[in-house]
């Protein structure tokens, strides 16, 4: 007899990026596929040192069941390190900690969204946030995204149209875009948050990559000068791209009934995130070494996005067009059909594998009307000299 699966499978499909790894083995392809950091750039001592640390201070603690809530040290760690990132107000119980920014989102999933719901997101987003939400059966609206983040003016329309049950938003060198949304665009998304009374979820895994200046505060930091918007805000936080993926570190601020009904849900599913994971980041936490993490990382980000930003412009020409990246690590950008090149990122996805290098086409980030155009590059896991020899294949691919 088939197996008769829940109907809520029937609105998703299992992951393009997935899919496409599955193309990966041919014998020397240059990846620009990958959404994840360089491990290279992990901090190994400071983490043997903190997992130690975890293991000799408290270890009953770090090898026992903990709270549904969270590690309490290190939840106070991160109430610090928000501080550090200008959220100054928020204490240890507005928060809890996630198995990864993703689960984050699976709960708002879990708590908010009942069939049929009008949900917002940027057009492109995050991939796994679109799965997400369709699983619990959310109708999901796109509103446009351009170099500066999410068009607030076209947004507003949407919010006043669909009355959506919240909206979806990267702010910050947002994945695929790269997009930074500016500081008069985050301070008008408070503001009609309040004015139609409108949740907002903030998700901030890349703000910290930032190459040079630092980006305008998050939505959470500015929410102390709109009256009001601080109810209307969820704000979630990650250190899988700072710090390490494998540690499954993430956390979650929220009004306190959703944090609450968040909690719930959690302590079904996976009762807490690994405590000896939670030690082991509050211990890095507390030990200081995170600013000199950041540090190096943005520097070789830096560099590689630069060179990787310079080699599109140089090898591909008028055939893209893109914003170069301030931060985080991808490129977003648009085939132009210049010359009569290629202009469909699906069909030049597959040249690029023919040609020995690979990238994600654009059009699985984006929830309704896809730019077939576009594709998403990472710089992030690639040195510069595999950057400079996988751009010139991608320029063999155009033809």
């Amino acid at each position: 007899m088939p197996l008769q699966f829940a109907d809520r499978l029937n609105n998703v499909e299992t992951s393009a990026i997935r899919e496409l790894f599955k193309l990966l083995g041919k014998p020397g392809i240059i990846s620009f596929a990958g959404g994840f950091p360089d491990s290279a750039m992990f901090d190994v001592d400071g983490i043997r040192e903190a997992s130690n640390a975890a293991l000799t201070q408290d270890p009953g603690a770090a090898l026992q069941y903990g709270a549904t809530e969270g590690f309490g040290p290190l939840r106070e760690q991160l109430a610090h390190f928000m501080g550090q990132k200008g959220a100054q107000d928020v204490t240890a119980e507005q928060l809890i900690v996630t198995t990864g920014s993703q689960q984050a989102l699976d709960l708002i999933g879990k708590t908010m969204i009942s069939p049929g719901d009008k949900v917002i997101v940027e057009g492109p987003t995050f991939l796994a946030t679109i799965q997400c939400f369709r699983l619990y059966g959310a109708e999901l609206i796109s509103a446009p995204v351009d170099g500066h983040g999410v068009k607030t003016d076209e947004l507003e329309k949407l919010i006043a149209e669909h009355k959506p049950k919240f909206v979806y938003l990267i702010p910050t060198f947002g994945n695929p875009s790269g997009a930074l949304l500016s500081a008069e665009r985050r301070q008008q998304v408070l503001e009609m948050a309040v004015k139609h009374q409108t949740l907002i979820v903030e998700d901030d895994p890349y703000g910290d990559l930032y190459f040079g200046e630092a980006p305008p505060p998050s939505l959470l930091a500015m929410s102390a000068s709109v009256p009001g918007s601080r109810e209307l805000l969820v704000h979630c936080g990650s250190l899988s791209k700072v710090l390490s993926p494998g540690l499954r570190v993430g956390w979650m601020i929220a009004p306190a009934e959703l944090l609450s009904r968040a909690t719930m849900c959690k302590q079904f599913s996976d009762a807490h995130t690994s405590t000896f994971a939670q030690a082991t980041a509050a211990q890095y936490l507390k030990a200081g070494r995170m600013p000199a993490t950041l540090d190096k990382v943005r520097a070789v980000y830096a560099k590689r996005a630069q060179t990787m930003g310079d080699a599109l412009r140089r090898e591909l020409g008028d055939a893209v067009e893109f914003v170069q990246p301030q931060g985080g690590l991808f490129v977003w950008a648009r085939l132009t059909g210049s010359g009569g090149k290629v202009n469909d990122g699906n069909v030049f996805a597959k040249r690029a594998i023919d040609n020995g290098v690979a990238f994600v086409p654009g059009t699985p980030f984006f929830c309704a009307n896809p730019d077939h155009a576009t594709f998403r590059l990472s710089f992030a896991t690639v040195g510069e000299d595999k950057i400079l020899e996988g751009v010139s294949r991608l320029a063999k691919a155009l033809d």
